[in-house]
């Protein structure tokens, strides 16, 4: 790489979107080779984008509305002298998008990559909340599920917004209880779940900004992990499984705050 110009977050974006010339391609798969940990951030937005791509696909087979192509558009000012701004405005707003978006590529990467490091961090503690407490038979939680309300109502005080204990009866799973955590300086939730053959299932929360992520996923010496941020909270749902057995588990709690109306946002 002797002569080349340093690897940078524009060089990493490109890889990402698949848009690097071979020989560049080819540098940055060095460096990512002798950078593990920025090589393990850059699959994990190579998935995502592969994700939102499949997610997103019947919009791009969508044909363009035929009122917006140009010869139509030619045609019809061909027919009528009155200008027609709306039109007109619709096709700016076509090509402007692709500019803005490229403009906006290198602040959103690096944003995301502020907000991908905070998810990772949360879940790491998570996870080793998770090999503590999960393992615990006398003790696995402070308050038990038989009171429920003011377990939340603590843990909600505490973390600074407020919290529910989603209901995962459907997937077996019964609530246990709860804890408070410390998680770098911040209070965390952890809320613990047990289905009928003893396994159990812990869901973390602590406070964080603003920004929303979509799931992430960790496995760590058989540990499952799905996280993700979304209105101010940061979550993690763990547990001693695979990740095709706890993706529902995840998808489950998400739509359950999802669906639950505009009084939940912000809730747990």
């Amino acid at each position: 790489m002797t002569g080349e110009r340093p690897i940078g977050e524009d060089d990493l974006q490109a890889f990402v979107d698949g848009r690097l010339p071979p020989p560049r391609r080819e540098a940055v798969k060095a460096y990512l080779a002798e950078h593990p940990a920025t090589a393990e951030q850059v699959e994990r937005e190579i998935e995502l984008r592969e994700a939102l791509r499949a997610r997103l696909a019947f919009k791009a087979r969508e044909p363009i509305p035929s009122r917006l192509r140009v010869a139509n558009l030619v045609a019809a000012r061909r027919r009528s002298p009155l200008w027609r701004p709306a039109a007109f405005a619709a096709v700016l707003t076509w090509l402007a998008i692709g500019g803005v978006l490229g403009a906006w590529g290198g602040v959103w990467w690096a944003s995301r990559a502020q907000r991908q490091a905070e998810a990772v961090s949360v879940a790491d503690n998570a996870i080793a909340a998770h090999r503590i407490y999960v393992s615990e038979r006398l003790h696995p939680v402070e308050v038990p599920a038989e009171q429920e309300a003011h377990l939340v109502q603590w843990l909600s005080r505490r973390v600074g917004k407020p919290l529910t204990a989603p209901n995962l009866n459907a997937q077996g799973y019964r609530l246990i209880g709860g804890r408070l955590l410390p998680d770098s300086g911040e209070a965390a939730a952890l809320f613990m779940y047990e289905n009928g053959g003893g396994n159990r299932l812990t869901l973390y929360a602590r406070s964080g900004d603003d920004a929303q992520t979509s799931f992430q996923f960790e496995e760590r010496d058989g540990v499952s992990a799905f996280s993700w941020i979304e209105n101010g909270l940061s979550y993690v749902v763990t547990a001693k499984a695979d990740r095709a057995q706890l993706l529902p588990i995840a998808e489950a709690i998400y739509k359950q705050f999802e669906t639950a109306g505009d009084p939940a946002k912000g809730r747990l």
